[in-house]
Parts: structure tokens; C-alpha cells; sequence
């Protein structure tokens, strides 16, 4: 017994320490730092210790959860991607943190913040948000002398001068993000007063464009259950532009050796237009207490530190969160393109901040593949899954 009263204050620590459960979508490359920035943590302090668990992309974490929800059994905090997250606000399933939130690092970019609240509470913690990109094949623009697009015009003549009898110019996914980036991009928006709006005016011009380039035979388009299809198009010369997040290539070189080099272009927008800011936050949700919700604002906090941050973008293409962590990436910000892309955030705003839009988009992804695989015209597509988005509503 005489090792007992040296064994009391490890049973009482252990006793005391909060242990938070933590689902979260970071695959490779940005798992390892996730990893390190859990570990790190845990190792760091005495009070809290995040159990984590790799649950998938976001589509698939986002069915777990439901059916983790439906038995009862979620884990305290979720990495939610950024559409899924006014859902959950809404129906009560993440819980507010604002009142956690003192004293936070005064170079955080509000962009980023703003993407986590929903009706100017906050319900989310940024991890990782990024801005689209424009890529292409420079070895085949340079071949037809050809320079970045910078408006849509000039998307759909390089998309026509690239085009041979056996490649596209450009690959087109038929997934709402791609669509709504466009859409974005000519100053419209997907939702309006809280209903859809896929009749707006840049709805049926960003469709309209889409299925000409589809049409003429400039470009392929695929649909959700293609996506490595698509991705395939691009490495394998098939297909020689196409719109991805900045956090596509990093994945895409992670795996493979490219044959040519990569280009990456800010996406063309109109005056007034805007470039959609997606990605996933940290979300506590209902069942949780205080202190798990102390416990993810703490861990956040460890994820913010500068030299992590740096790390997390050079590894992911994630835009950095504060201001602090660009002294870290001077050289990573040097090359022209990237710093291009980048700078899009002063004009990005989350892509979707209606909790609606999780019920409707269904019908929309259907318009789109109607109309750019089954040649049905863009009106026509766009116009019935508006009916059916207001029916979902009861309208």
C-alpha cells in the first residue's frame, strides 16, 4: 500500500481531465498536422484530452453524424463542413460559443470568422476555409499561346482553342459547390430571402455558358459519382481546365507525379461579384458541456499558433486564419499565382449560410446533370428543380 498516496494525485488528474470526442474530415496530406496539433495538445496541459477519429470526406461524415445524432450517440465536437453548419444551428444540434470566445488573437481575418456564425452567433471555429481556383495545363496553354482566362468570355475561347479530336478544353462537375462558384462569380447567389433561386438571372447564364462549352464539344462534363473521373480528365491530358478549392492540388500531389505543370488562376468575376469561401469548423455539439466546449475553444486556440498555422497552409493550401502566420510563409507567398489565388478572400463570403440549401441542393445537382448530360435546356432543368425545391418548402 505504500505506493498508493503517490499514485493519488495521477487517479485524481486522470479523474479530472475532460476527455472530448472528436470526429473530424482531415484526410492526407492535412492529417498529419491535425495529428501533431492534437497530440501536441494533449501532451501540453492537464485539463482536456480530444480523443480524435478520422470519420471521411464531408459528404460521409456528414451521414455518420446523422445517423451518430439519430441513435444518441454524436461525439461532443464535429468538423462540419461549412453548408452543413446552418442546418445544425438551426436545429439546435451545435451549441453557441460565442460566450467562450474572450480575449482572442486580435490578427484573425474575419472572413474566416464570419464563416463560422450563422445569424451573427457563432457556431463554428474556422479549421480550414479556402477559395476556388481556375486550373489548367500551362505546357498546353503555352502550346497554343494562350494566357489565363480572366473573365468567363475568355474561359469558353481557350476552352474551344484547346479542344482536339481526342481532348476537351475544360472538365465541368455537375456538383452544386462547382455551380454556385460560378454563380458566385457573376454576383447572383443560390438562395434568396430564404428560397431558392435557381431561376435568378445568373443562375440560368452560368448554366447557359456551361451547356454551350458542353454543346460545341469543348468540354466534358461529370457528375458526383465521376469526380475521380474528372480529376483523372485533367492528369491525363483529356481535359485541360477545370475549377477545383485551392486544396485540391496538394491532395492531387500528394498521390501522384504530374506530366506537366499546373497553373492556377483566380476565378473570373464581374464587378461585384464574389468567389464562394468553403471548408469545414469545429463544432460542439448538443449534449456537450461547458467544459468540452472550453476544451475545443482551447484546442482551437493551440491550432491558431502561428508556426502551426504556416504549416497547415504550406501542407493543405488552406488560407492562413491570422495575420501572424504569414511572417512564416513569406516565400510560400512569393510565387505570383499562388499569391494571386489567395488574395481572392477579400472578396469571398461563405458559400452557403442557409440551412435550406443542405434540403434543396439534390434537385439542383439533377438540373445540372440533365441539362450539361442529357442536353436538357438550362432553363428548363433549372426551372424544375425550382418547383421542386419550393415543394420540399411547402411553398
Amino acid at each position: 500500500m505504500r505506493g498508493l498516496p503517490a499514485l493519488l494525485p495521477v487517479l485524481s488528474l486522470a479523474l479530472a481531465q475532460t476527455v472530448i470526442p472528436f470526429w473530424h474530415t482531415a484526410g492526407p496530406p492535412g492529417d498529419r498536422v491535425l495529428e501533431e496539433a492534437i497530440r501536441s495538445f494533449n501532451a501540453g496541459q492537464n485539463a482536456y484530452r480530444l480523443e480524435a477519429r478520422y470519420v471521411g470526406d464531408y459528404r460521409e461524415a456528414g451521414v455518420k453524424l446523422l445517423a451518430a445524432l439519430r441513435s444518441g450517440r454524436p461525439p461532443a465536437l464535429f468538423h462540419a463542413e461549412l453548408s452543413f453548419l446552418p442546418r445544425l444551428a438551426k436545429e439546435g444540434l451545435a451549441l453557441p460559443l460565442d460566450a467562450y470566445l474572450q480575449d482572442l488573437p486580435q490578427d484573425l481575418y474575419p472572413a474566416p470568422l464570419k464563416a463560422g456564425q450563422v445569424q451573427g452567433r457563432t457556431y463554428g471555429l474556422p479549421l480550414g476555409v479556402s477559395v476556388p481556383a481556375l486550373y489548367y495545363n500551362k505546357d498546353a496553354f503555352r502550346a497554343k499561346g494562350l494566357k489565363p482566362p480572366m473573365t468567363w468570355a475568355e474561359v469558353e475561347r481557350a476552352a474551344e482553342a484547346l479542344t482536339s479530336r481526342t481532348a476537351k478544353g475544360m472538365v465541368i462537375a455537375t456538383d452544386v459547390w462547382s455551380f454556385n462558384a460560378i454563380v458566385m462569380s457573376l454576383g447572383g447567389s443560390l438562395v434568396k430571402d430564404g428560397l431558392p433561386a435557381f431561376t435568378s438571372k445568373e443562375a440560368v447564364e452560368a448554366l447557359e455558358m456551361l451547356y454551350r462549352m458542353v454543346q460545341k464539344g469543348h468540354a466534358q462534363a461529370r457528375n458526383l459519382a465521376e469526380a475521380q473521373f474528372a480529376v483523372a480528365d485533367f492528369l491525363r491530358t483529356k481535359a485541360f481546365m477545370g475549377i477545383g478549392p485551392t486544396t485540391a492540388l496538394p491532395v492531387v500531389l500528394a498521390q501522384t507525379a504530374l506530366p506537366f505543370q499546373v497553373g492556377y488562376a483566380p476565378l473570373p468575376r464581374v464587378p461585384g461579384g464574389a468567389v464562394p469561401l468553403s471548408g469545414a469548423v469545429l463544432v460542439v455539439l448538443k449534449g456537450a458541456g461547458p467544459e468540452e466546449a472550453r476544451g475545443a475553444v482551447a484546442f482551437w486556440r493551440h491550432f491558431l499558433e502561428p508556426k502551426r498555422q504556416a504549416d497547415w497552409v504550406r501542407t493543405t493550401w488552406y488560407l492562413p486564419l491570422r495575420r501572424a502566420a504569414e511572417a512564416e510563409l513569406k516565400d510560400f507567398l512569393q510565387d505570383p499565382e499562388r499569391r494571386a489565388v489567395f488574395a481572392q478572400v477579400e472578396a469571398a463570403r461563405p458559400w452557403s449560410q442557409d440551412p435550406e440549401l443542405v434540403v434543396w441542393y439534390g434537385y439542383l445537382e439533377e438540373a445540372l446533370e440533365k441539362s450539361l448530360k442529357q442536353g436538357v435546356k438550362p432553363r428548363v432543368a433549372l426551372e424544375e428543380a425550382q418547383k421542386k425545391a419550393l415543394a420540399a418548402e411547402g411553398r
